[in-house]
């Protein structure tokens, strides 16, 4: 049965009891066609279903636009942030990608750090589509 947590989240995946969720959306107003621009927002939701106290170190994106050129994003922390997220907690963020084609996905992990040490979570790969772009 569906919640309504998977019907907002339509990408979600489990690892070491840390749940990552994607809700990615089409930016039509931040978006240039003509100019080979298309812009998408992701909404990210990690959930920890662990018994234990979790930090969010590192992240790494794999964005492939619509040609098969793969951009790989490193950094720290997301949004500026390296969030700490207790035992039943939750962090969300939002943040954009803008693409040269109308379609492509994106794909990742994040690396957390618990009591046991360092670990990696999974981000589910999802795909960025312009609703009008079917045959493009």
């Amino acid at each position: 049965m569906s919640t309504v947590m998977d019907l907002f989240f339509t990408h979600s995946a489990t690892t070491h009891g840390i749940t990552v969720r994607v809700a990615p959306r089409y930016l039509p107003e931040q978006s240039d066609p003509h100019g080979h621009r298309f812009v998408w927002s992701y909404h990210v939701r990690l959930e920890n279903h662990s018994n234990d106290i979790v930090q969010l170190l590192r992240r790494h994106w794999f964005i492939t636009d619509g040609e098969g050129r793969v951009s790989e994003v490193e950094g720290e922390g997301v949004v500026g942030e390296q969030p700490v997220i207790p035992p039943g907690g939750s962090f969300d963020y939002v943040s954009g990608c803008p693409l040269p084609t109308p379609r492509g996905s994106m794909a990742g992990r994040y690396h957390m750090d618990g009591p046991d040490g360092g670990f990696d979570v999974l981000i589910p790969g999802f795909a960025l589509v312009r609703p009008s772009a079917g045959t493009e």
